[in-house]
């Protein structure tokens, strides 16, 4: 086993240094290339793939930063303290590739995806090879937890092989919100794997409030009826204005918030767009390469959900989620964290379109309802987070204190890591109760959207 690690880590390791964005250009480059896409249109598609990552990064860190004085005044004001400082994703992820088992889960994942190709048990080709930190993680929680290293092999493959099957099962409904039923992209990002607890959510809605659907809206078919007043510019400002007031803010502070928000779901639309574009040439490719090769088969191509982006549900549910989860964390019984690095809820709202199909009312308070178990999940992760941080001496990361996410990917794969770490120790009941999360409909048959 310490052998694959090192040999992983010699592999993978001067790549994944590089970071997200190199990585992509790299990783869709030589695919498209291999599928025989001209060299230079591969170079162009993956340059502009890169180039969307950054951007989409940018443009959530901007607005992050410039909601987070904000919230936190909100928070302030409550007299409420909360002991668990929320960093947001970013430094988690930088954490767990610090570690040389997250390169040699990559190449374990890796080869169970050409594997279940192979065998003709999945369509997608997961290319996203920077988030497989998430599994990562779940694998690191295991161990942390008391499980050893094959235990949470196991569970990671376990965890991988059910996300790519997820992704082939939402390929319909990706095509019907992008309206292009001939687009290669899929994801296998682990924040759709919340897909079978919202449907549960989605269909109890559907028996008790099917009233309030006639209250809801669709931002593209509301612009066109009153035009500027149900743009992107202006949902960005209602939301920038309730925030602000919520908050209780200066009227200059209001105005920024308000015209920050309005320029951010322009941009994001802006910004999904160009992940559609850097794909093209390895759409092209991957279409000629199955006519000829695969006798019409067609391949997925699994990419990080931004190409999404463009949704202004997304963005508009996750700035009305913020400061209900500030709420929840306040009031939330078992609760330490308190939501600021992530407060900006990209975790949790791209499922929530997917299954909703962007019924917004509904994308609110079906976030709502989740909202506990990622900040249950974020309270329960901040010693194996912060430990493994100092461990390995992680720069940037507080000197004191307890850290974690608020809305880290996965909150239902966390607590099963935890389980299955408690289990492995020899703890009945924990063996009693990873057993049964294990054989619950999120981990069996339920995986699919509407």
């Amino acid at each position: 086993m310490q052998t694959i690690i090192d040999l992983a880590n010699a592999v993978f390791k001067p790549v994944i240094d590089l970071g997200a964005a190199p990585i992509m250009l790299i990783v869709l480059t030589l695919i498209a290339w291999a599928v025989g896409v001209n060299f230079f249109h591969a170079l162009e598609g993956g340059i502009k793939l890169a180039i969307a990552i950054t951007a989409i990064g940018s443009v959530i860190g901007l607005l992050t930063t410039t909601y987070q004085p904000a919230l936190n005044a909100f928070v302030k004001s409550t007299g409420i303290n909360l002991s668990i400082t929320d960093l947001g994703w970013a430094p988690l992820a930088t954490i767990t590739w610090g570690s040389p088992y997250t390169l040699f889960f990559l190449a374990i994942l890796v080869i169970v995806n050409l594997a279940l190709l192979f065998l003709n048990r999945t369509n997608t080709l997961d290319v996203d090879i920077f988030d497989i930190w998430h599994l990562s993680f779940t694998g690191l929680l295991a161990i942390y937890f008391g499980a050893n290293l094959f235990i949470a092999t196991i569970l990671v493959i376990f965890i991988g092989i059910l996300k790519i099957i997820n992704s082939d099962l939402m390929k319909p409904t990706f095509n019907d919100l992008l309206d292009d039923w001939e687009n290669p992209m899929t994801t296998t990002h682990l924040n759709y794997m919340m897909n079978p607890v919202i449907m549960v959510f989605d269909k109890l809605f559907d028996k008790l409030f099917p009233w309030l659907d006639k209250y809801d809206f669709d931002a593209a078919k509301l612009n066109e009826k009153i035009g500027f007043w149900g743009s992107r510019f202006a949902i960005g400002i209602y939301l920038g204005i309730f925030i602000g007031l919520i908050s209780h803010q200066s009227v200059k502070s209001i105005a920024t918030l308000a015209f920050m928000a309005a320029t951010c779901l322009e941009l994001f639309s802006i910004i999904g767009s160009w992940f559609i574009a850097a794909v093209e040439p390895l759409s092209q490719g991957v279409t000629d390469f199955a006519n000829k090769r695969l006798g019409g088969r067609m391949l997925n191509i699994g990419l990080d959900w931004p190409f999404l982006a463009g949704r202004a549900e997304i963005w508009a549910a996750a700035n009305v989620l913020a400061p209900i989860m500030l709420l929840e964390a306040l009031i939330l019984p078992g609760n330490r964290i308190l939501p600021l690095g992530g407060i900006i809820a990209m975790g949790v709202t791209p499922a929530l379109l997917v299954v909703t199909r962007g019924k917004i009312i509904r994308m609110i308070v079906i976030g709502a309802i989740e909202l506990p178990l990622f900040l249950w999940a974020g309270t329960l992760s901040a010693p194996f987070i912060t430990h493994t941080a100092r461990a390995l001496h992680a720069p940037g990361i507080p000197a004191t204190g307890l850290f974690s996410s608020s809305t880290k990917e996965g909150p239902i794969e966390q607590f099963i890591a935890v389980l299955v770490g408690k289990a492995s120790k020899g703890e009945m009941m924990m063996v009693l109760y990873a057993a049964l999360a294990l054989h619950t409909p999120h981990y069996s048959s339920g995986i699919v959207t509407k």
